[in-house]
């Protein structure tokens, strides 16, 4: 488990390529790696990976193709810098808030604001992740635990506010309009927002033909009500 406060930026310092892998190896910021174990887990821009080899201030990291797949660390170069944070211990206080270090998808920033002390990101989101996504909710982005400030369901898009620290100890100041993010949705909220729309489903499924019948009597689409209940 990770907390999502991210503890430094680290560097891509080597990159090899084998069928339906990839090894990383990553140079960290000085005392990342204080009694770093092979076999422990670091999360990398969001991602979970499990340390393969120890070097001198490195480490190597072995990639499936899935999660190359599925996150953006299939289209990193050698020399990029990545947000990284080591596995929560026992009793570590949740900064952030519980994460797993598995990405659900990727999105883009689809704009860049700059304000006075303030660095405002708006993401693209796939239309069916809308769904786990709420102002003051939760979500991580690159491994970085941040509130959501406003969504917008019309056009498919979130914004996140972020204060000069978070742009010191981050790679988000790097990033301009277009650059791929991995996010991760807060977990309690996917499993309310699924399990009310299974209830939903199961309740008013049968009752279906009936209620969209009532709805073109009154010139209604049934749209809306058939994907609440999808």
């Amino acid at each position: 488990m990770f907390t999502g406060i991210v503890q430094g930026v680290a560097q891509i310092a080597a990159i090899e390529d084998k069928p339906g892998l990839r090894t990383l190896r990553i140079a960290f910021p000085a005392g990342f790696d204080s009694n770093l174990e092979i076999g422990a887990s670091v999360a990398v821009d969001g991602v979970c990976l499990t340390v393969t080899e120890l070097h001198a201030d490195a480490a190597d990291f072995d990639v499936m193709q899935q999660s190359l797949t599925i996150t953006t660390l299939g289209s990193y170069s050698q020399g990029a810098r990545v947000n990284v944070e080591r596995a929560a211990k026992d009793g570590a206080e949740i900064g952030g808030h519980p994460l797993s270090g598995h990405v659900d998808f990727t999105a883009h920033i689809a704009a860049i604001r700059e304000l006075e002390n303030n660095y405002v990101i708006r993401i693209a989101v796939p239309p069916q992740w809308l769904r786990y996504i709420f102002a003051k909710g939760y979500i991580a982005i690159n491994g970085a635990s941040l509130t959501i400030a406003e969504v917008n369901r019309d056009e498919s898009w979130f914004e996140v506010w972020l204060i000069p620290e978070t742009l010191r100890m981050t790679v988000f100041a790097e990033k301009t309009p277009g650059a791929a993010l991995n996010i991760e949705i807060e977990r309690t909220t996917q499993v309310i927002v699924d399990t009310v729309r299974n209830m939903l489903g199961e309740t008013l499924g049968p009752l279906l033909p009936a209620l969209e019948a009532v709805l073109a009597q009154q010139g209604l689409s049934a749209e809306a009500l058939r994907s609440a209940i999808r």
